[in-house]
């Protein structure tokens, strides 16, 4: 470094992540083997957010900026020969989102340190990036405690002809879930029909939207389980489980360029039937003991110059509503038995083992928000702490008391092995509306 000897930036106890209104402190160490001409010493804390529309570009096509902040430690005079050590703090305002990493854009925050020079003289610049979590409580969202479910009907048709129809049944145990817990999956395939169904396939999806004048959707499979097809006239139920690894939120509030969205997509290969469970991923397990008791709708009132009812008809008189037309003879129906589908593939598993229970002492966290340890045999379903995450798959430095510095992980678990992605933006999954249609 010439001159220079020491130029870094260290914040209190080496803390690296922080929540919404919190302040962030620290100093600047400066060790110099000459004396040091300076028109000022600054230390900026910013935070902002880019999006692009080509992978791992940092040419930003829109931007939002949350913060800015700079606290000029030192006036112009002569740096002297030595080690120099100034503090700053600043205040990080309550509407911070998030940090995020994404292939098509970010959300950063970072404390920047310059020493501005005399003019023809280099000016010393040095950064330092932390991470910011706003929690999102699950028992804050409508409905997260009731199950998830959604059917569609399709026709089967071989050769134009209709050989029957297949009926697809999803429902989860819950509508949102943190990393660590566990997806509790249950479908039901009625095969009435006189063929047999394809494989049966479930995958947690990611969708994150970035928004430009023609916004990018980056869609991806994060974990996958497959299952045997269903046999003719047979119905058959397959009951499955997902870990949720450490994942972005499902809200990045406070951002308006990147919007994420999970949901449970289920899909047969023939015929081709698809339903998708929207579900949120939050910080805060849902706690069933903060259920809200359900209140009773009070009676609407009558208007008082109402027209009297009119009696009913005789029974007779009624018209009962039409059945739809029975099923072909050997076409199986609602007596079809009924038989439990083999799962064929995990895409969690690993050298065929069992599925890994996510270690929340694997990947880093917030500060103050600690993990309750387990005793032996309890799932890891149990979990409540909130998991820290940038993005899907981007290494994150662990939480480091006293004069240590983070570590980064190396954790192999950040991501299911057999992670599926596609290299190009994809089209945004069919609508939950979409996928109740039946056809």
């Amino acid at each position: 470094m010439g001159k220079l000897q020491e130029f870094e930036i260290t914040l209190k106890n080496n803390k690296v992540v922080y929540g919404p209104g919190e302040s962030i402190s620290g100093s600047v160490k400066i060790s110099t083997a000459q004396p040091i001409q300076c028109k000022a010493i600054k230390v900026n804390c910013q935070g902002f957010c880019g999006v692009t529309s080509k992978a791992n570009d940092t040419a930003w096509v829109e931007e939002e900026q949350y913060f800015s902040s700079t606290l000029s430690v030192a006036d112009k005079g002569t740096l002297k020969q030595g080690t120099h050590n100034f503090t700053f703090k600043f205040l990080i305002p309550a509407t911070a989102p998030t940090s995020y990493e994404g292939p098509y854009g970010r959300i950063m925050y970072r404390i920047r340190a310059l020493i501005d020079t005399p003019r023809f003289s280099k000016d010393y610049k040095m950064e330092k990036p932390f991470y910011m979590l706003n929690n999102i409580d699950l028992n804050e969202v409508p409905d997260i405690h009731e199950p998830n479910s959604s059917s569609v009907t399709k026709n089967f048709s071989y050769m134009l002809v209709k050989n029957g129809t297949v009926l697809l049944t999803t429902e989860t145990d819950l509508r949102g879930y943190t990393p660590g817990q566990v997806i509790k999956l249950s479908t039901k395939i009625d095969n009435r029909s006189g063929k047999s169904t394809g494989y049966v396939v479930a995958s947690l999806m990611q969708k994150v939207t970035y928004r430009t004048k023609k916004p990018t959707h980056d869609l991806r499979a994060i974990a996958e389980v497959e299952g045997a097809g269903v046999k003719p006239g047979k119905q058959a139920e397959w009951k499955e489980q997902i870990i949720v690894p450490p994942l972005p939120q499902s809200s990045v509030a406070g951002c308006n360029l990147i919007e994420i969205a999970y949901f449970i997509q289920v899909s047969l290969k023939y015929p081709e039937t698809l339903v998708t469970l929207p579900i949120c991923i939050g910080n805060i397990a849902v706690d069933p003991s903060r259920r809200a008791a359900a209140k009773p709708l009070p009676p609407i009132p009558a208007p008082r110059n109402a027209a009297p009812a009119p009696r009913p008809r005789p029974r007779s008189m009624l018209v009962s509503p039409s059945a739809p037309p029975a099923e072909p003879d050997g076409m199986g129906g609602e007596g079809g038995e009924s038989e439990e589908i083999p799962t064929k593939s995990h895409s969690q598993q690993q050298g065929g083992g069992p599925v890994p229970v996510l270690s929340p002492s694997a990947f880093s966290y917030a500060p103050g928000l600690a993990f309750p340890q387990r005793p032996n045999g309890t799932n890891a379903s149990d979990a409540s702490a909130p998991l820290f995450c940038l993005s899907t798959g981007a290494t994150i430095p662990f939480f480091s008391e006293g004069n240590i510095a983070p570590i980064p992980t190396s954790c192999s678990l950040i991501l299911p092995p057999d992670y599926q992605s596609s290299a190009q933006p994809s089209a945004p999954p069919p609508s939950y509306e979409d996928s109740c249609t039946n056809t």
